[in-house]
């Protein structure tokens, strides 16, 4: 392995490194529910200091469990299309194709520059159909690259990107997708609008940057937004069985946080 990377925190975005770091530390929890030596391996490549780099148990059930469920999806789709093409976006520090990647699935992660010139640093992905892209997903250049997969099942997956975003660069990302590739599927997760609220509280109370935009009242709302666009499954934190949520699944009683945060998974048209 080599060095380790010397690497300041400072400028680099916490929303990056603290889902890295969650999956690291569950990894090395005697209780742990699941193992991940890659992101302890990038974790402990990186020369910087990361005690202050703290989440309440409650936000790294949330990390876990999220991803827990975009793999399941992911999982999914491509063991019912062993040929399928996944399009990771925004696709930060993640390790997922070293957890899922299927041996005849194309794999592309993709993320901005400052991003991708960081992963291509702390770790390489040698795999004949693993492929990496240096944009935002918001450019349009780089579907370019897909159209030789055109005609192949694809699933586009976002954890933790589009609420980011504002309502109409969403909406315009699921447009361009279904009518680029119909018959496409898109995973996302998304918050109503009192999450979103709540959320960028704590985000500013604790000192990050970043800020939650896309708000979403009802999944289904993302039908009207392209013909035959399908929600095909909605699922929810608090309505799942998922045992790292025992503790505050009696949340799901309270309506205005029953079904207020959620991972959706549509199909765009035919």
């Amino acid at each position: 392995m080599h060095e380790k990377l010397p690497q300041s925190l400072e400028g680099v975005s916490k929303t990056l490194l603290l889902p890295l770091l969650v999956r690291a530390r569950e990894s090395q929890r005697n209780s742990g529910v699941f193992k991940d030596d890659k992101a302890v391996e990038i974790v402990n490549n990186i020369d910087a200091d990361f005690s202050k780099l703290v989440m309440h148990r409650h936000d790294e059930v949330a990390v876990i469990v999220r991803m827990r469920k975009f793999d399941r999806v992911i999982q999914d789709f491509l063991t019912c299309t062993p040929d399928g093409v996944v399009i990771h976006f925004g696709c930060g520090l993640d390790t997922r194709f070293e957890r899922i990647g299927f041996e005849n699935a194309e794999w592309f992660d993709l993320d901005v520059p400052e991003v991708m010139n960081l992963r291509k640093k702390l770790f390489i992905t040698a795999a004949p159909h693993y492929h990496t892209i240096t944009a935002s997903v918001f450019e349009t250049g780089w579907l370019a690259e897909l159209e030789l997969f055109k005609l192949r099942p694809i699933l586009f997956a976002g954890e933790g990107v589009l609420p980011y975003f504002d309502n109409t660069q969403v909406m315009e990302l699921f447009q361009r997708m279904g009518n680029q590739f119909p018959g496409c599927e898109m995973v996302c997760d998304a918050h109503s609008p009192f999450i979103i609220w709540a959320d960028n509280l704590h985000l500013a109370l604790a000192g990050i940057q970043a800020r939650l935009c896309w708000k979403l009242k009802n999944p289904a709302d993302v039908e009207t937004w392209g013909q035959d666009f399908k929600l095909l499954e909605a699922w929810n934190y608090y309505g799942d069985d998922e045992p790292l949520m025992a503790p505050y699944r009696w949340l799901r009683f309270i309506p205005g946080l029953a079904k207020s945060s959620g991972i959706y998974h549509y199909k765009l048209g035919k």
